[in-house]
């Protein structure tokens, strides 16, 4: 009685739950591995090339308070 209680969860574990978590766990590290798919790659290179304007930016607007508000900084 006991070993019919434990033995059919187990098989019904080894033969449903087991097989798909593999096929499941295996392609989310397939997944994982391509890297960034194009359209992310493509944002990924848009928001550089943002930051780098948006640093230009700023260092541009530094200047100028450099320039008119010399202590500005310490402020």
């Amino acid at each position: 009685m006991s070993m019919g209680f434990i033995s059919v969860p187990l098989v019904v574990f080894m033969i449903v739950v087991a097989p798909l978590w593999l096929i499941l766990h295996y392609r989310s590290k397939r997944q994982a591995g391509e890297g960034l798919s194009g359209e992310d790659q493509k944002k990924l290179e848009t928001l550089v090339a943002r930051a780098e304007d948006m640093q230009e930016r700023i260092v541009t607007l530094e200047r100028i308070l450099d320039a008119e508000v010399p202590r500005w900084r310490q402020k």
